[in-house]
Formats: structure tokens, C-alpha cells, sequence
């Protein structure tokens, strides 16, 4: 109790407990707290029961205003506080971690991901953040940031061993408490430019998808508190979610290249001129956001200028990437299957056989085309497994149908077919495609077909045109026929008798 003077008038035992300088007659401003003293001058005022600290303890003064002094109530909630101040801190860490996993996974980019993971790290849970991706050899991927500035990006040679739990890390090993780290060991590598001296230092793993994603050190000047225990295990919660976005980043980029391998092996070749023989395809898959169906052709070149080249266009059932496996498979078999080319029934017979052993399910129709020179002519060999027959455009813009049939590859035990003869004179094209080409929806009304008749229609007008210009018109008439609707996949391939040099059209 003091009186409006600030004078004490009155301690109990709980008030010398918590003041022991305190006692009656001495004088408040030189016993309790300025917060406390304050308080007593300024006792009326709306701004609620003050609060503060008293010997290490959180006290609020509850005052009770008498005729001439005032009663103070000291209440001590430190728990209280300290509860408060743990959620307090304890929300802003979810939250903080709900932002970085949003922002982590915002991008399947490895190098944007280590970046963001250092950015964050930096800014939010030390003064700098390295983070390090596991490495084959001596040279590491190496991300530095400073509190406030950007990630730096570095290819270093260093021995993680150098750096104490730095290799343990790596391989995906617990971390050492950071207090058995001496800062004055850590490598100049580590210490960024600018940073000052270290005095703490904190090495967690970034756990991966089963393989660790790499490793995160975290640095603090002399001038900053030591990392404590909270802050070790909070550390290790965002190298969690860190090393997830990385090992999915890391994921994603392996399945890519991956990808990207295969699709190129499952894409149609491009051509041009074999053996004196003009060759030209095109094809177009069935969905803008594929690359691949169930088309194909290839083009297998004559050992020398005097021999046969091998051309095959097909159509396997169905769409998408399961019909691009069946392509493949196709291909590399007929491809094993080059030195039977002479004979197109013998190669179509086990080209069957070995579909039907693998899986009787899916079938393809498919022309094979053996192309040779001959003088200035070209002189085909034309054979069908189920496919529509093959069209010639003559020089006068007269279209014939090859006289050929077979029966399709992949169902039936057995398969008969016969094959065609063929002369092309130069500047007369033979075109092979698939179904996807006349049965294509458009037009006016946008379900008519694009049909036979049409197709002729505009492989008459190719008369003396070079293979190339022949696949472009008839791809761009489709095109054109089915607009923005849907299609099955599409595929041509011409195959041209060039003209002579110096023939004037």
C-alpha cells in the first residue's frame, strides 16, 4: 500500500516475498519497478490493471483505490504469460510452415526449389541458410543466402566431413544438437561474405522420397542468441517439408528426362531423300497435350543406292501413351525383323506371331513399302495388314488405289496378304496414311467425315509435287476439315519419285 505521495504505508509477507526491498516508509519509485511506479501516479486511467516483470517473474497489479493511498494487488501469471507467448509463437511457426510448404511446392524446379528453401530459411530461421544437394563426386550444388538478400547459387569441391554432421546429414543421418558444433571449426566455404563471426551453428538433413534430398546448415553472429532446443526441432519441421518439395522436384526432373528419352524414341523419324528416293511424313496426334499415339511410320534406308528401302506406316487400337508402347514394340520388332524385308508376308507372319504370344488383345493394321530406284523411276512393293490400301497419284493427277490387302497383326494366329507392284514416273507420289485422316469430323456441320473421295480429291491436285508439299497439303486440308473438334490420331507418308535436275514444270 502506498499514498498518493508515493510514500509505502503498508508490505505484507507475499509483497516482501516478491519486493524485499520494500517496506514502510521508503519511498515507491526507489523500491518497485518504474512500470509499477507509473502505474500508482497514473492510478484512473482507462487503460486497464498494468503488468510487467518482477524478479524474473510476470506480475499484473490489480490497484485498490482508498481515501488517501492505494491497495496493490501483485498477481503472478507468469505461467499464464509464458502459455500465451508459446501459442503465440507456436501459431506463427504453423503458419509459417503452411507458407513455406505452399511456397516450397509452388514449383517442381530443383535449383528454384533450393533457392526458396535457403530465401526462407534465411529470413525466418537464422542470419544465413546453405543448402547443399547430395553429389557424386567432390563438387556440390551449393545455395547461400543472407537475411535479406538473395540466394547465390555455387558449384563448390568441399569434404562435408569438414563441417561436423554435415556428412551424416547428407546420407539422411539424425542431426548433432547444435551445441556440440564449435563455430570457430566451420570452413571459410560455409561463412558467407559480409556475415561476421559465427556463433552458432545448426546442420539438419533435408529428408527425401527414401533418398535424402540433401543437407540445411544455418548460421547466427555472436551478436544473436545461440540456436536453442525449440528452435532446433522447429528447424527440422521446415527442413521436412523443404526436403519434400526437393526430393519432388528431384523426382519430377529425373521422370522428365526419362520421358523425354522415350518420347524421342517413340516419335516418327524425319525424313528426306534415301537411295534416290524422296521420302516425307507428318503426323499428329489425337489430343493437343500429347505427343504420341497410336501412328506411326518409319523409314529403313537401302544398304546402298541399288537396294531396297523399307517403309512402314501403321495404326495401333486405342490412343494415348498405352498405344505408343504398342507402337514402339512394333517398330523394334520390324526393325529385328530387316533382313526378312525381301518377303512381306514372311515378315508380317512374325511380326503376328509375336503380338498374339505377348498379348492377344491389341491388334494394328499397318502398309509396308519397299522402295528402289530404278532408272528415273521408283519401284514400290506395297503390302497391307488390315490398312487401307495405299493411293497413287499419277503425273496427269490421276489417283489410283494399290491392289492390296491383308489381314490385320496381333489377333489372329495366322495372317494372309498379298502384295502390289508398283512404278512411280518421276514427280508421281504414293501416299500411305491412316484413318485418322478420312474418317476425321468437321466441316460445316462438324460431323461429316473427311472420306476417300476428298482425300483423291486433293491428292489430284499434287500432281508433280515434291513428297514434302504432298504430306503438308493433305495435313493442312484435315486440319483445316476439322477445326477445333476432336480427331484420332493422324499420319501420312509420301513416297516420290524425284524429277530430274533441270525439268522446268
Amino acid at each position: 500500500m502506498a499514498d498518493v505521495a508515493g510514500v509505502v504505508r503498508a508490505v505484507n509477507e507475499a509483497g516482501r516475498t516478491l519486493l524485499p526491498t520494500a517496506y514502510a516508509g521508503a519511498r515507491l519509485d526507489e523500491v518497485v519497478p518504474d512500470w509499477l511506479s507509473a502505474a500508482h501516479l497514473g492510478v484512473g486511467s482507462s487503460d486497464g490493471d498494468p503488468a510487467g516483470w518482477i524478479g524474473g517473474r510476470s506480475v499484473t497489479a490489480h490497484p485498490v483505490r482508498g481515501l488517501d493511498s492505494v491497495a496493490w494487488w501483485l498477481v503472478d501469471d507468469t505461467d499464464v504469460r509464458l502459455a500465451r507467448e508459446d501459442l503465440r509463437i507456436e501459431r506463427e511457426r504453423t503458419a509459417f510452415l503452411s507458407r513455406a510448404s505452399s511456397t516450397l511446392l509452388s514449383s517442381l524446379n530443383l535449383q528454384r526449389s533450393m533457392d526458396v528453401t535457403a530465401e526462407l530459411a534465411a529470413e525466418n530461421l537464422a542470419e544465413a541458410a546453405l543448402v547443399i544437394a547430395p553429389s557424386a563426386g567432390p563438387r556440390y550444388p551449393v545455395v547461400t543466402c543472407l537475411r535479406g538478400g538473395r540466394a547465390v547459387s555455387r558449384q563448390l569441391t568441399i569434404d562435408p566431413d569438414s563441417v561436423p554432421g554435415l556428412g551424416e546429414a547428407l546420407q539422411g543421418f539424425p542431426p548433432v544438437p547444435s551445441r556440440w558444433i564449435d563455430p570457430a571449426s566451420c570452413p571459410s566455404w560455409v561463412v558467407p561474405e559480409g556475415f561476421g563471426e559465427v556463433g552458432s551453428v545448426v546442420v539438419t538433413p533435408l529428408p527425401g522420397h527414401g533418398v535424402p534430398a540433401g543437407a540445411l546448415i544455418l548460421l547466427r553472429t555472436t551478436a544473436q542468441n545461440a540456436f536453442g532446443t525449440q528452435e532446433e526441432i522447429f528447424a527440422r519441421l521446415f527442413a521436412a517439408r523443404a526436403g519434400a518439395a526437393m526430393s519432388a522436384a528431384r523426382m519430377y526432373a529425373e521422370q522428365a528426362s526419362i520421358t523425354d528419352t522415350l518420347m524421342r524414341e517413340l516419335l516418327p523419324p524425319r525424313l528426306h531423300r534415301v537411295a534416290g528416293v524422296d521420302f516425307a511424313g507428318g503426323y499428329r496426334a489425337s489430343a493437343t497435350t500429347e505427343r504420341v499415339g497410336g501412328d506411326f511410320y518409319d523409314v529403313h534406308p537401302a544398304a546402298d543406292d541399288t537396294g531396297e528401302s523399307l517403309a512402314v506406316l501403321g495404326d495401333v487400337c486405342g490412343k494415348g501413351l498405352d498405344a505408343a508402347v504398342l507402337t514402339g514394340k512394333i517398330r523394334n520388332t520390324l526393325h529385328a525383323l530387316l533382313p526378312l524385308a525381301d518377303d512381306h508376308a514372311q515378315m508380317l507372319r512374325l511380326l503376328n506371331r509375336a503380338l498374339v504370344a505377348s498379348d492377344g488383345s491389341r491388334f494394328a493394321t499397318l502398309v509396308l513399302a519397299s522402295a528402289a530406284r530404278e532408272g528415273e523411276n521408283v519401284r514400290l512393293r506395297l503390302t497391307c495388314a488390315g490398312h487401307l490400301p495405299p493411293l497413287v497419284v499419277r503425273a496427269d493427277g490421276r489417283v489410283e488405289e494399290a491392289p492390296t490387302r491383308g489381314v490385320l497383326v496381333g489377333v489372329l494366329p495366322e495372317v494372309a496378304s498379298t502384295t502390289a507392284h508398283v512404278t512411280l514416273a518421276p514427280g508421281e507420289t504414293c501416299l500411305l496414311y491412316t484413318d485418322g485422316i478420312t474418317e476425321a469430323r468437321g466441316g460445316p456441320f462438324g460431323d461429316v467425315m473427311f472420306g476417300e473421295e476428298r482425300l483423291r480429291s486433293a491428292l489430284a491436285e499434287c500432281a508433280g509435287l515434291p513428297a514434302e508439299a504432298v504430306v503438308e497439303r493433305v495435313q493442312m486440308l484435315a486440319a483445316e476439315w476439322v477445326g477445333g473438334g476432336r480427331h484420332d490420331d493422324m499420319a501420312v507418308l509420301a513416297i516420290t519419285a524425284p524429277r530430274a535436275l533441270g525439268y522446268v514444270g
